[in-house]
């Protein structure tokens, strides 16, 4: 609620602003001169264009081969990160990656276990 206030006396001051320059603006004069400086020259002639066209054509060159550098050294990085942490060079610091736990022979053991309770239960019934 209070962002909203602040933010009604934001436009409402603006609005204010705007309404005292536009009352102003009949007061003053308008001088023509036909004198143009040096960029009212510049904006009006083909130059920003060129210059633009030329920016944009170094951009796309510099950033393709930026990327190019990038994906290398990423692919540098992930080959030394494969190496350190393969299993040939663990062998040399001892072999401290834990057993993998096999899941069928403890499912296999809760499932025997399971039947046995059943057909235990079913004779003493």
């Amino acid at each position: 609620m209070l962002q909203f206030i602040l933010t009604t006396i934001l436009m409402a001051s603006l609005g204010t602003m705007l309404y005292l320059v536009a009352r102003s603006l009949p007061r003053v004069g308008e001088e023509v001169s036909d004198k143009k400086n040096f960029l009212d020259r510049l904006a009006s002639s083909e130059i920003p264009e060129k210059i633009d066209t030329a920016f944009n054509g170094f951009l796309l060159k510099y950033l393709r081969k930026l990327k190019v550098v990038l994906l290398k050294i990423d692919n540098f990085i992930t080959e030394k990160l494969k190496k350190i942490s393969s299993d040939s060079n663990l062998k040399h610091f001892g072999n401290t990656s834990k057993p993998k736990i096999d899941l069928k022979d403890i499912n296999g053991d809760y499932a025997q276990e399971s039947t046995k309770k059943d057909s235990s239960s079913d004779v003493k019934e």
